[in-house]
């Protein structure tokens, strides 16, 4: 008799053309924050094909959804993202940088993969539930702007997440592990100061420059930097300098503004802080200045129980079919490392096989496909974001990662959005759905792990109660 994720991995097989296909089409129209339109269309598509029943728009978001299917405990959530990120239009499968449309988008954090994997994981499961006429209920949530906007932020503030047991995801990577350490939270703030236009040469004294006003600023959250935690970060952009006229006094300028810690208190003691330097910087400037709150997410909870299930059926069922044509093809993308990042490689190697030879630490750290998974270690922090941290503070949540980006590429990169529709890239969104529905499957039949994690989700907020960071008057934009 077939075992049962065998047959999910079949179920996944069967239909791989249909998920390979939407990723595709989704890299073809990179969109970005809540202006998913075109993006999320795939996924209705085949979601009705599959007899999922399909709520749209939720949260306040036009591109939202939650697709259900089956009924009972437990509830499964499994996570979907298909935004892109600005500015990072790249021909396909090109050795070098260049924009298929200059100044547009482009997948450079393969979500076009990590929203149909998550296709593919909840597929899986369901075609397996309707085949055995099992209990349970998968819930595949469509969530816009996690790079930046924090759409599932969005969701877990009007409760979507409330009813869910477990929730499971994942991400591309350039090496296969689990997602076992903590995240950063973090605000996303406009500061937009207006001052007084006038002629810089002729009348300088009427005009009040809130360009200097945004400088100012700038030079005031640098000296903070020094007496904020270890951990904090903080960084700017400016969405407005004024104009590109330099004889005229700029009459208004806006920062865009990321405020990072490892907690959400953290983060609002440091943005309480930074608003107090840009308030000075208008009195300085005699200029106004409008305090904009945009969006933010929480850190992330690894939860041990089912990160650790998810893991295991990471190590069977998250392997990708790679061959010479594949590791010939990524070549080009570890080719255009620095020296240094191939010399990293070789270090991360020796760090995940301490007992290989030299030899061997050389072979693996100079493969253009990582071969590795890392080991499953609860420790340590990441330095990035993600919105999935306020689902992991509504219910336990897991997520692994899939090498199916070239060793040593960095995420929002133009080599990710390069590879973006390579066989290595379509057999990792494949390798993630079937661990995705493996990991939904023990779920399922193991009432015991789902109340493992439970009690441990408990114990890790230790009395703390989830509410969302985002003003309650702050929609998505």
């Amino acid at each position: 008799m077939t075992n049962p994720k065998e047959q999910i991995s079949q179920m996944i097989e069967a239909k791989r053309d249909k998920f390979i296909a939407a990723a595709d089409r989704i890299w073809s129209t990179p969109e970005t924050r809540f202006a998913t339109e075109k993006s999320v269309q795939p996924f209705y598509e085949i979601l009705a094909e599959e007899g999922f029943e399909v709520e749209k728009g939720l949260a306040d978001m036009d591109h939202s959804f939650v697709a259900t299917y089956g009924s009972g405990k437990p509830v499964i959530g499994i996570l979907a993202e298909y935004d892109a990120l600005g500015n990072l239009s790249q021909v396909a499968d090109l050795g070098e940088q260049k924009a298929e449309v200059p100044g547009g988008n482009g997948h450079g954090c393969g979500h076009n993969l990590l929203g149909t994997g998550a296709l593919a994981g909840a597929v899986g499961i369901k075609d397996y539930l309707a085949a055995n006429q099992l209990e349970g209920t998968i819930k595949l949530f469509g969530c816009p702007a996690e790079e930046s906007g924090y759409g599932k932020a969005y969701m877990a503030r009007a409760g979507l997440f409330d009813g869910l047991d477990v929730a499971l995801s994942w991400h591309p990577w350039d090496i296969s592990g689990a997602w076992s350490i903590s995240s950063l939270a973090v605000y996303q703030v406009y500061y937009h100061f207006k001052g007084i236009s006038a002629h810089a040469a002729a009348a300088p004294e009427q005009g009040r420059s809130a360009l200097d006003a945004a400088e100012l600023m700038n030079v005031g959250v640098q000296f903070l930097r020094e007496h904020i935690i270890d951990e904090g970060r903080v960084h700017y952009a400016f969405t407005d300098a004024g104009g590109e006229s330099a004889n005229v006094v700029q009459p208004t300028a806006s920062l865009y503004y990321f405020i990072r810690a490892p907690k959400i208190e953290q983060v609002e003691e440091i943005y309480q802080r930074v608003n107090k330097i840009a308030q000075g910087a208008a009195m300085m400037t005699e200029t106004e200045v409008t305090i904009d709150f945009d969006s933010a997410c929480y850190n992330y909870l690894p939860n041990h129980a089912v990160t650790t299930a998810m893991y295991e059926n990471l190590l069977t069922e998250g392997k990708m079919n790679i061959g010479q044509a594949e590791l010939d093809y990524a070549q080009r993308y570890y080719d255009s490392l620095t020296d240094a990042a191939k010399q990293a490689l070789v270090t991360r190697a020796k760090q995940f096989a301490p007992e290989a030879d030299e030899a061997e630490i050389q072979r693996l750290g100079s493969l253009p496909i990582a071969e590795q998974i890392q080991p499953l270690v609860f420790s340590g922090a990441t330095a990035g974001s993600t919105d999935v941290g306020d689902v992991s503070w509504v219910c336990p949540t897991a997520q692994i990662f899939i090498g199916c980006e070239p060793q040593g590429t960095p995420a929002h990169s133009w080599q990710w959005v390069a590879n973006g529709k390579s066989a290595i890239a379509h057999e990792g969104l494949l390798a993630a759905g079937k661990t995705i529905a493996a990991t939904a499957y023990d779920l399922l039949t193991k009432p015991e792990l789902v109340q493992q994690a439970k009690e441990e989700h408990q114990k890790t907020l230790a009395g703390e109660v989830y509410k969302s960071a985002i003003p309650a008057e702050v929609l998505p934009r």
